[in-house]
């Protein structure tokens, strides 16, 4: 599969947005919600609420609940051989527009800047849902 170019390309965005999301998964574990993980984890000392490691936890649901989608949306996006380069440009819009979106989250940059960074990245995933949508619809 990696000979397709799309689904190369796919994989790639993919994967970098994968490991942000593992980074993510790492700074929300500074705090325990459960005494009894914090007491395996070094001690109650842990067991608290901590506002960063909160916002982290929010930004981290964000992305599952935008990422998982995307990564749907671009698999079955590939196998509709889309042109290399305009697939390319779908996957990187969707790749930055998240990136810029935990930035703005975990730093607290001045509105809109997260919310703009949502929407462009929507962007491509609307994109690719239509031309699912369309490409289903024409062989059915």
């Amino acid at each position: 599969m990696m000979e397709n170019e799309v689904f190369a390309s796919f994989t790639f965005y993919s994967t970098i947005l994968i490991i942000k999301m593992y980074v993510l998964a790492i700074i929300t574990g500074q705090a325990f919600a459960n005494p009894e993980d914090a007491l395996r984890n070094g001690g109650l000392q842990y067991y608290r609420e901590d506002p960063d490691v909160e916002r982290c936890r929010r930004a981290h649901r964000n992305d599952m609940e935008n990422i998982f989608p995307f990564l749907f949306l671009g698999a079955i996006y590939s196998l509709l051989d889309p042109n290399p380069i305009v697939a390319r440009i779908h996957f990187l819009i969707f790749c930055v527009g998240r990136i810029v979106h935990t930035v703005a989250y975990l730093l607290q940059l001045k509105a809109p800047t997260r919310s703009v960074a949502y929407s462009v990245a929507q962007l491509p995933c609307f994109s690719m849902a239509l031309q699912i949508l369309f490409a289903v619809l024409t062989r059915w």
